[in-house]
């Protein structure tokens, strides 16, 4: 039978299992989305085609699927690139499908014309131009398979309109994806794990180092499991929060530039770190020369272009984080761990030391903090909610004051640092999770970036709840201006005026609260979790509240600057 490119895409994402795609319909791509309406896909019609992205990517941290997007040529295109660049920097796998003008008009400078493919070749794990109809369902089958499989990543797939409206007699392709070239590395070498083992049954002052790979990867059952196994202490990459327990008495936190002084100090004073699924971003190493400078490193990630990118290892185990720290508990079956756990006692009470002597905190002065809006969350979730953050003082105050206990239930940016990601994030993920608490923890800047997808939630009833915490400044901004800047605030002031949140949420038929007193901060927070709709809250915080502890940038993690 013969049918249109736009049919085969529908039938290809059928067969890959897709669900859900978000987009945004333009001219290029009037086929598709007309071929959308004989299916069952569920469209989620966004504001911008950034939001698309972003809430594909917040889909596919939370539920571990590939998340999908479709947006028009030219604009639509080129609107998606900060988006496919913040998926990309922390390697979640979502396929996004361009339109593009007919494949004669391609270099004529036509009208919605963007060599997207041009564009995007820095920042996609893979991208493809289709230019013959004949070839469009080996490129699906080949887009999932890459952005899903090794270390996961954005694919892009450009789609010429005449590709989509050329009909051929279709076969969807039974045999198995084969791509010259790539072959990732799964299992770990054995005679590698061997030197890991030994250099942990060496150690006196070792700790746990875990990434975003580990929860890539369904890695934390297996890092629990050996944590638990060896009694050693484990610090999360603000990426690898909720990969480990929070609130797990091995935990130290996170590490790095806004990391607990205990993760810090225990890094840098360890004689072995063992890195999982982590790329050591300058954000968690400071100054290199000076991080864990008496330590012996193990290095595991799937990706062997990260291993010793930053900082030199001295075991590199390339593979499959989860598989590898299952080879890892087999070979100690063999090893006396309690003799191991003796030895790590003084250690323990060293690091008990430092939690105790330098505990997060911050002055309660009777204004009302942000710190202690997160500690309500935390308190009457209890832990169980995805948490997506924007960029800046509200995704570190998360990052430090909520206990994530479980893996895929932080949604933020970390690698690109993108204001506006959270909020079409958390819709991606209440999309994935409908009767899940997802709430989105804002600063009072990052939200405008992307808030006309309030339009988004109202119109597909989805119940996420928007916590601002307003501080009528760009609040990162203004600390490093505060700090070293001597208080020169310059373009940081949002109060000119601070926008009426309350009635921007009215206007798009969402309920809004303003709060300003910390006495109704928890009464607040439960009518928005009770309510089984979207609601925002703007909680009018102190102005000028810093994060801490704090590393300056390029300074040693050990020398921090604290409250």
């Amino acid at each position: 039978m013969r049918i249109p490119g736009s049919k085969i895409l529908m039938e290809c994402l059928k067969r890959e299992g897709v669900t859900t795609i978000f987009g945004y319909p333009g001219g290029a791509v009037l086929n598709i989305f007309d071929e959308m309406l004989n299916t069952d896909l569920r469209h989620i019609l966004v504001r911008h085609e950034q939001a698309a992205v972003h809430a594909a990517d917040g889909y596919a941290r939370a539920s571990g699927k590939t998340g999908v997007v479709i947006v028009t040529s030219g604009p639509g295109a080129t609107n998606t690139v900060t988006g496919i660049t913040t998926a990309y920097m922390d390697s979640i796998p979502i396929v996004v499908f361009t339109g593009q003008v007919p494949t004669p008009l391609i270099g004529n400078d036509a009208f919605q014309e963007a060599d997207i493919v041009g564009i995007t070749r820095s920042c996609t794990k893979h991208n493809y131009l289709v230019r013959d109809v004949k070839d469009l369902s080996r490129i699906v089958r080949e887009a999932f398979y890459l952005a899903k499989t090794g270390r996961p990543g954005p694919v892009l797939v450009d789609l010429p309109k005449d590709v989509i409206s050329t009909e051929i007699e279709f076969k969807y392709p039974e045999e198995d994806v084969f791509i010259e070239g790539y072959r990732p590395t799964f299992v770990g070498n054995v005679k590698q794990i061997k030197k890991a083992v030994r250099l942990i049954m060496r150690s006196k002052r070792g700790v746990i180092f875990a990434g975003g790979g580990v929860i890539l990867s369904n890695a934390s059952e297996k890092l629990r499991e050996l944590a638990q196994k060896l009694n050693m202490p484990v610090t999360m990459s603000l990426m690898g929060l909720g990969s480990f327990p929070g609130d797990h008495p091995l935990s130290l936190g996170m590490l790095g530039m806004h990391g607990t002084y205990s993760a810090n100090m225990a890094v840098t004073e360890s004689d072995l770190l063992i890195a999982i699924g982590a790329r050591f971003d300058d954000r968690v190493t400071g100054k290199i020369e000076t991080f864990a400078p008496n330590a012996k490193i193990i290095h595991i990630d799937i990706d062997p272009t990260s291993i010793s990118k930053n900082v030199h290892v001295d075991v590199p185990i390339v593979g499959d984080c989860k598989i590898i720290l299952g080879q890892i508990l087999e070979a100690l079956q063999d090893e006396n761990l309690d003799e191991l756990k003796i030895k790590l006692k003084p250690w323990h009470k060293k690091i008990e030391q430092w939690k105790q002597a330098h505990k997060l905190t911050y002055k309660k002065n009777g204004s009302l903090k942000p710190q202690f809006v997160i500690e309500k969350i935390y308190e009457l979730t209890k832990g169980d909610a995805i948490i997506a953050t924007e960029v800046g003082q509200n995704q570190m105050w998360t990052a430090q004051f909520y206990k994530f206990k479980k893996p895929r239930t932080l949604l933020t940016s970390g690698g690109l640092g993108t204001m506006g990601y959270g909020f079409p994030a958390a819709i991606g993920a209440q999309v994935a999770f409908p009767d899940k608490i997802v709430i989105d923890i804002a600063g009072d800047g990052s939200i405008q970036m992307n808030i006309q997808e309030l339009a988004t939630v109202s119109q597909h009833s989805l119940p996420v709840k928007i916590f601002i915490l307003n501080n009528r400044y760009l609040g990162m901004v203004r600390q490093w201006q505060e700090l070293f800047y001597n208080r020169r605030y310059a373009s940081v002031s949002l109060d000119y005026p601070s926008p009426d949140f309350v009635k921007l949420a009215e206007a798009y038929h969402i309920l809004g609260m303003q709060i300003t007193d910390p006495k109704d901060v928890e009464e607040a927070i439960i009518k928005a979790l009770s309510t089984k709709e979207a609601v925002l809250i703007d909680f009018r915080v102190a102005e000028e509240e810093g994060v801490y502890p704090m590393v300056p940038a390029g300074a040693p993690i050990n020398e921090m600057l604290l409250l």
